[in-house]
C-alpha cells in the first residue's frame, strides 16, 4: 500500500503573488478590452520566480462549432446528383481548368499595392474564371473537364494568420469564414464543369494551405459523393499524375524540387504512362511573375514540356513592394486524344 506524503508546503511571499496575478488574469483582460479565451499562454515573472501558463480552453469553442456545423451540413444537405449520360465521341478533349493560387483570405489595398484584393474579389475571379475557360473552350468536343484545386486556395492555415510555415499573411476574414467561403466557391466551380462534361478532381497541396487545403478538398469528396460524373484523386501526395490518351500529365504546387528535374521524376515515378504516352506536360503554380520563369507558356525539356500558370490574384504588400508582378489571370488547356495539347487558353481580369 502506497502513502501520500500530505507535507504541507509553505508558500513564499513572491510565489503567493505569482499565483494571485494568475487569478486576475481574466478580470485584468476584460478590464483591457481583451477577450480570456484568446490568451493563449503567457508568463508571469517575479525576481526570483516565474509561472509559466497555457489557457486550455483558447480557441476551442471556436474549432468545436466549425466541426460540428459542417458535420451538420454534410449530413442535412449532401445533394444527390443525378447522372448525367454522355454520348462518348471519337474528337473528344480533355479540358484542364486550373485555378492557380486563388489566395481566398489575402487582403490588399490599391493605394498601397495598385490594385484591391479580399475573398469576395477571389470568389468572383474563381467562377468568372471558370465560366471563361467553358465557354472559350465551347468550339471544341469536350469529354472530359479537370478541375484542378488547391494551389494556396485559402491564403493561412492557422489561427495565427500565417501560412503553413508560419510566414505571416494580411487577411480580410477569420480562418472560419475563409474556408467556408472557399467550399462554397468550389462547389459552384465544380458544379459549372459539370454541365460540361465529366469531371476529374485533382489536388495539390501548397505552401501556405498543406492542412486546411487537405481538409476542404476532403469536405468537397464528401459533398459530391453521391455524384456519379465525378472522381477524387485528393491524397496528400506532392505529385499527381494524369492520363488523357495520348497525353501525360503531371501536377504540383512547384514549391519542392527543381524544375529542370521535372522529366527525369515523371519518367521514374511513372514508367508505364511515360511509356505508353507522346506528349508529355507538367502543370505548375507558385510563381506567376513571368520575369522569373523566363518563359511565357512553358518550357520544353527533352520528353516533357513544363508550363507555370498564371494566377488570378493581386500582389499583396509583400510583393508589391519587392516588385513582384504578375499580369492576374486564369488559365485552361485542351488536350486532343492523339495529338496532345492544342491550345492554351487564358481568361484576364
Amino acid at each position: 500500500m502506497q502513502h501520500r506524503n500530505t507535507t504541507r508546503l509553505r508558500l513564499k511571499d513572491d510565489e503567493f503573488d505569482l499565483i494571485q496575478n494568475y487569478r486576475r488574469i481574466k478580470e485584468e483582460s476584460i478590464a483591457a478590452g481583451i477577450n480570456p479565451d484568446d490568451v493563449k499562454y503567457g508568463w508571469l515573472k517575479t525576481d526570483k520566480s516565474s509561472l509559466f501558463f497555457k489557457n486550455p480552453n483558447f480557441k476551442t469553442e471556436e474549432k468545436n462549432k466549425f466541426a460540428e456545423d459542417l458535420i451538420k451540413e454534410l449530413e442535412q444537405y449532401s445533394p444527390k446528383y443525378p447522372t448525367i449520360k454522355r454520348r462518348k465521341s471519337k474528337d473528344g478533349h480533355l479540358l484542364v481548368i486550373d485555378i492557380a493560387d486563388l489566395h481566398i483570405n489575402k487582403y490588399a489595398e490599391a493605394h498601397l499595392t495598385g490594385a484591391d484584393y479580399n475573398s469576395k474579389i477571389a470568389v468572383e475571379r474563381a467562377i468568372e474564371g471558370t465560366k471563361g475557360l467553358i465557354q472559350k473552350a465551347s468550339g471544341f468536343n469536350i469529354e472530359k473537364v479537370v478541375f484542378v484545386i488547391g494551389n494556396d486556395v485559402l491564403n493561412t492555415d492557422n489561427l495565427t494568420k500565417s501560412t503553413s510555415k508560419h510566414t505571416p499573411q494580411d487577411t480580410d476574414v477569420n480562418w472560419y469564414k475563409a474556408f467556408n467561403i472557399a467550399k462554397d466557391c468550389y462547389i459552384e466551380c465544380i458544379e459549372l464543369c459539370m454541365q460540361v462534361a465529366d469531371v476529374d478532381i485533382i489536388h495539390c497541396p501548397s505552401n501556405h494551405d498543406e492542412m486546411s487545403g487537405c481538409l476542404l478538398a476532403s469536405v468537397l469528396s464528401a459533398w459530391f459523393r453521391k455524384s456519379k460524373n465525378i472522381t477524387f484523386d485528393i491524397s496528400p501526395k506532392y505529385r499527381k499524375y494524369y492520363q488523357f490518351h495520348n497525353s501525360m500529365l503531371e501536377f504540383e504546387h512547384g514549391h519542392k524540387g527543381k524544375m529542370s528535374n521535372l522529366p527525369l521524376q515523371m519518367a521514374n515515378e511513372q514508367p508505364q504512362m511515360w511509356a505508353d504516352t507522346k506528349f508529355r506536360y507538367a502543370y505548375l503554380h507558385h510563381v506567376h511573375h513571368q520575369d522569373k520563369t523566363q518563359f511565357k507558356s512553358g518550357k520544353d525539356f527533352t520528353g516533357c514540356n513544363v508550363t507555370y500558370l498564371r494566377s488570378p490574384s493581386s500582389a499583396d504588400l509583400w510583393h508589391a513592394e519587392s516588385g513582384y508582378s504578375n499580369m492576374v489571370a486564369v488559365e485552361g488547356f485542351l488536350h486532343s486524344k492523339d495529338m496532345g495539347r492544342v491550345s492554351h487558353i487564358t481568361h484576364y481580369f
